[in-house]
């Protein structure tokens, strides 16, 4: 496996599932949910947390992390999103009270850090936690197992949607609210459901990116900006495109700097999150709609086309 690869499978990783949360959220309720920032800082912490005082590794308390996350989603549903929703307050206010929220979530995880220190004596100020990995294939095991998850969750979400009863009624909600709500479809519980896997998402992403950077309480206000890039290149229109736009942007951001550094030289890290930027505004002038508005079956079926054509 390449020198970035491994790091940058992990990073990309978490990358998805933050901006998969983002894009579920946007195409369910219209919101832009800024506090996946602190939902994603909350996970890394409850990871820290779970390895420092009883051991093991991350991925052992990766399902406690989603719980955490789920019951952040529903508080910010029920305390802030229902409410407004029902008010159909525009676009900015959802997205501002999101910011509030993310605001008191950055303040109470700030005083949880100050808590570990003074009673536990921890430092969860600079957190490594790939120190608690383990090896598989020579390689770091998160390299393999995060991936799987990240892929796994959209496998689950997407048989979710097209398979189960509720999942067809809360696709039907998110084309057309109104014309579900006739048809006897609470828009309400879809709405809840959202936010409960959005924050999920988010809380796992977190402890993922924390697996490849070092973990900080402003860890995901540093990263917010990929965050949502991922989202937007995916296309905020397609939860599936919002997954595979944040694994393009975690991974064009491990290999550009990696590639351009032996290149141009090392001054160019300080820079890195500008390439996966750079990546998002060339793709988005080519096809505004992201990487969900290319047309991947015509182009797949011309070349499909021309091969049979030159045989």
């Amino acid at each position: 496996m390449a020198p970035w690869m491994a790091s940058g499978l992990i990073y990309a990783s978490g990358l998805a599932l933050t901006a998969g949360s983002i894009t579920l959220l946007y195409i369910t309720t219209r919101t832009f949910n800024f506090a996946v920032a602190s939902m994603a800082t909350w996970g890394f912490m409850l990871a820290y947390t779970g390895v420092s005082l009883y051991g093991g590794t991350p991925y052992v308390y990766l399902p406690l992390v989603f719980i955490a996350g789920s019951l952040l989603g529903l508080i910010a549903y029920y305390g802030l999103n229902r409410h407004l929703l029902r008010r159909n307050a525009a676009e900015i206010t959802l997205m501002m009270s999101t910011l509030g929220y993310d605001l008191i979530l950055l303040s109470i995880v700030q005083m949880f850090a100050d808590y570990l220190t003074l009673t536990y004596k921890l430092y969860p100020r600079r957190v490594m936690l790939s120190a608690h990995d383990f090896q598989l294939f020579g390689e770091r095991a998160a390299a393999f197992i995060l991936p799987v998850i990240a892929i796994g969750l959209l496998v689950a979400l997407h048989i979710f949607l097209t398979k189960t009863k509720f999942g067809i009624a809360m696709r039907a909600t998110i084309e057309n609210p109104v014309l579900a709500g006739a048809s006897g479809i609470n828009p309400d519980r879809v709405y809840m459901i959202s936010w409960v896997i959005s924050g999920g998402m988010s809380a796992i992403g977190g402890a993922a990116m924390a697996m490849a950077i070092t973990g900080t309480p402003v860890m995901g206000m540093n990263t917010i900006p990929l965050m949502f890039a991922g989202a937007i290149l995916g296309g905020l229109h397609s939860l599936y495109g919002g997954i595979l736009g944040g694994f393009m942007i975690g991974l064009t951001e491990y290999a550009g700097v990696f590639y351009l550094s032996r290149e141009i030289g090392p001054w160019i890290q300080g820079y890195r999150m500008g390439i996966p930027l750079i990546l998002m505004a060339a793709t988005l002038l080519l096809f505004p709609r992201g990487l969900a508005g290319i047309p991947w079956a015509k182009l797949f079926g011309n070349l499909f086309s021309r091969k049979r054509g030159d045989n």
